[in-house]
């Protein structure tokens, strides 16, 4: 499925079409270059799982954790941009998220590609020449 994202005034039509598209799987790695979107679509994504927090990339963390407000549903948001090495991904107990149940919403998973579940699902972002965003997700 492709999800096109014609600017921010698309985000959020776009994001209620990735839930919708989501079933019951719960890994969601995102690609994308740099600038391509990726957390802003996430931050969209958020919302419309019905988080009310601040979303907010997980650069340094690495991962934060939010609580749907309507679903009560845990969803861990990962930023793997700024590791140095896999152990760092080992020391944060990767498999206590990705093994949880919770949604788990991944940027730069490029990085860990060979800790990530079977089950995870790719998602690719890419940015078009007219400045509008493509998102896919397979079905």
């Amino acid at each position: 499925m492709e999800i096109k994202i014609n600017g921010i005034e698309g985000l959020e039509e776009a994001a209620k079409t990735f839930v919708d598209a989501m079933g019951e799987r719960s890994v969601f790695a995102f690609y994308g270059k740099m600038g391509a979107g990726k957390t802003t679509f996430i931050k969209a994504l958020c919302k419309a799982l019905g988080i009310e927090d601040i979303v907010n990339s997980p650069t340094f963390a690495l991962v934060n954790e939010y609580r749907s407000d309507t679903t009560g549903e845990l969803v861990y948001h990962f930023d793997f941009y700024r590791i140095n090495k896999i152990e760092e991904v080992y020391d944060m107990g990767y498999e206590d998220y990705f093994y949880s149940g919770a949604i788990c919403l991944i940027e730069w998973p490029e990085l860990i590609e060979d800790l990530l579940p079977e089950d995870a699902v790719r998602v690719d972002i890419v940015e078009n020449a007219d400045g509008s965003r493509t998102l896919t997700l397979p079905q």
